[in-house]
């Protein structure tokens, strides 16, 4: 308990030195229930913002573990895969890209096989953690949610 007010204390220092977190950000980490993802989702979903859409794909990707026929599962998976990867492909420093796969790619069963980008993400990220930039609010939620 003390731990954890501890660390609010400590992330809400960090994220008032550097900036407001944009609410996408927030309340894509506080989403806990399918109806919340879905909500989540319509509300951002024609967003034009590529940082945005990174968080909707996953959402969206994770729609496919309350689909009960393995093939649906796969399918939902397979497309949205492939739409972070073209934006990914477009954008390649994006910071909120790399973070939002690498959470996917650690979380993600291995038997799907989506792991081949890991080891570039944890790289990227790596280097983003030693700057000091527009997306410092970024860095506890890389450290908290991901290997790094």
């Amino acid at each position: 308990m003390i731990k954890e007010m501890l660390f609010g204390a400590l992330f809400l220092v960090f994220t008032a030195s550097f900036g407001n977190t944009p609410s996408f950000v927030e309340e894509y980490h506080n989403v806990s229930t399918k109806a919340e993802e879905l909500a989540y989702i319509r509300k951002y979903k024609k967003s034009k913002e590529v940082s945005v859409k990174a968080y909707v794909i996953s959402l969206e990707m994770k729609q496919a573990e309350y689909k009960t026929m393995p093939w649906s599962k796969l399918k939902i998976f397979n497309t949205k895969k492939k739409e972070l990867e073209a934006l990914i492909l477009k954008n390649p420093d994006n910071i909120h890209l790399r973070y939002v796969r690498l959470v996917i790619q650690e979380n993600t069963p291995s038997i799907l096989g989506y792991t081949t980008s890991k080891k570039e993400d944890k790289e990227f990220l790596k280097k983003a953690l030693q700057k000091k930039d527009s997306t410092n609010y970024l860095h506890t939620y890389i450290i908290n949610n991901t290997s790094l």
